[in-house]
Formats: structure tokens, C-alpha cells, sequence
């Protein structure tokens, strides 16, 4: 059910074009992420120990994992990432008509460190950084996020300007850093062009914080999908099955996933 009418989305993504960035409070059912976050613990302990067995730690840096989740269960929620106070937001800032292109986790443990600046994509078109946004990640976490186990870090209007000049203007203040601190059931919805970075986790507990990417209909980036089962896509509502109709589709999901989605910051 919608929290904010037309009006309230319209300003909302005002905000965002300003900012790079809006957070929706309290917007999803905590019951339901807790739900979520049990489903996640046992898809998240293989990559851990094969880390650990291997000397590693993390396959996104030291202390921290990329995890693909599987659309299905819990993580197939028309609710969540069919919302339509999220979808009309997305829809006011990357066109009417959307895909959904991703659906996966960032989970940073004790031992990890602070990201370098990056941000998720390149521009469009070399050299033109002020187009209009083409890809968001909507962000929510699986645990309330602060300053010790991870808050992200980022910038406010950096994500309609160059590389090079929002990291000069990190550097002289003229962009300041800024963490976020969400609750479960937070959501943030965010420009990837934005300068940002995630920070340590100094507490013993994974702060697993879920990603879904929607994109206008005709970007595409394979090192990236949401790989559907055949009969988990007949069952979706037709909105459902729109976003996700460049998807592939499996007989089966499988459990875990070749993470080859290396090359993320730019």
C-alpha cells in the first residue's frame, strides 16, 4: 500500500536530483526483512568459510562480500521490489517504464576497511557527466546500520558532475562526506554515479544492507542480472513480470552464485 501520494513523490524526487540521493523511513515491514535476514544467513555463510579456507577475506575487498541473491522465497516480494511509492519515485527519475537489473548484498564483517571513493558506473558518455539519471540502486539493510558496523558514506549533488571534480570537491570541502545511519526498514534510493564509499564493520555481527538496481529499459550492463525461474515468473502480477522482462529464465535458481561482478567502482 502507498505511504505518499503524488505530490509527496514529486518532491521527493526533486530532492533527489538535487541531492544524488532520497531515504524513505520505516518504509518496509521490519517483520518482513527479519525474514529476509534469515533467509540470507545460510547463503552468506558459504562464501565466509570458502574465504576463510582460502586465506582470503571477502570478494570485494578485505572483509567484505558481494552476494547474489536468489529470486525466489522471501527474495521474489512483489511488495518489496514492486513498491510503488519506490517504483514511483524510480520511474519520476529514470523514465516510465524501467527494468529491474539486479537484485544482490553488500555485506561488510570485522576486518574490513574503508572503500576507496568510487562511484558504481561510469558516465554514459565520456566526457558528459550531466545526463540524466539512467541507473539507481535501492538500498535497504537486513540489521540497523551505524557508525560501527558499516554506514555508508557519501556526497550530496556529486552525481551530475565528473569524477575528477567531485573528488576535488570532497577534497576542499565544497562536497563534504557524510554517513548514513539507517534502521531496518530505511530505504535509499540513490544515483550510482554518486561519489560514495563503504566503511569498516568493527563489530562481530555482518551488516548484510540488500541492493536492487533499476535501470531505464534500454541500459544494460551483463556482468549483472536477476536470473528468474520459469514458474516463479508466472506466478508475478503483470508489473512484476514488465520490470523483470529482460531477465533470463531458469528452470532453476541456483543457491549461490559465480559473484564474477568484480569491476564496481569507477
Amino acid at each position: 500500500m502507498a505511504r505518499y501520494d503524488e505530490r509527496t513523490r514529486d518532491k521527493l524526487a526533486e530532492d533527489f536530483e538535487r541531492d544524488g540521493f532520497v531515504l524513505l523511513p520505516s518504509h518496509f515491514p521490519r517483520a518482513t526483512l527479519e525474514a529476509w535476514r534469515a533467509a540470507f544467513a545460510p547463503l552468506f555463510r558459504p562464501h565466509a568459510d570458502a574465504a576463510r579456507e582460502q586465506g582470503a577475506s571477502g570478494n570485494r575487498g578485505p572483509g567484505r562480500y558481494y552476494v547474489t541473491l536468489p529470486f525466489e522465497g522471501e527474495f521474489a516480494d512483489p511488495a518489496i521490489f514492486c513498491d510503488d511509492d519506490v517504483l514511483g519515485i524510480v520511474e519520476r527519475i529514470a523514465g516510465p517504464d524501467p527494468v529491474m537489473c539486479q537484485l544482490a548484498t553488500d555485506t561488510p564483517v570485522r576486518g574490513s576497511d574503508f572503500q576507496d571513493w568510487h562511484r558504481d558506473t561510469p558516465p554514459l558518455f565520456e566526457g558528459v557527466p550531466e545526463t540524466p539519471s539512467f541507473q539507481l540502486a535501492v538500498n535497504f539493510p537486513l540489521i540497523d546500520v551505524n557508525d560501527e558496523n558499516g554506514s555508508l558514506e557519501t556526497t550530496r549533488g556529486t552525481h551530475r558532475i565528473s569524477r575528477e571534480d567531485a573528488l576535488a570537491g570532497l577534497a576542499d570541502g565544497r562536497f563534504p562526506a557524510e554517513r548514513v545511519p539507517m534502521q531496518l526498514g530505511d530505504v535509499m534510493i540513490r544515483d550510482v554515479r554518486a561519489l560514495h564509499r563503504g566503511t569498516p564493520n568493527l563489530t562481530d555481527t555482518p551488516r548484510p544492507m540488500v541492493v536492487i538496481g533499476y535501470s531505464r529499459s534500454w541500459y544494460f550492463r551483463p556482468e549483472v542480472q536477476v536470473q528468474v525461474p520459469r514458474d516463479v515468473f508466472a506466478a508475478l502480477p503483470v508489473r512484476a513480470k514488465r520490470l523483470l522482462r529482460y531477465s533470463p529464465q531458469v528452470d532453476k535458481t541456483p543457491r549461490t552464485f559465480d559473484e564474477s561482478y568484480q569491476r564496481f567502482a569507477y
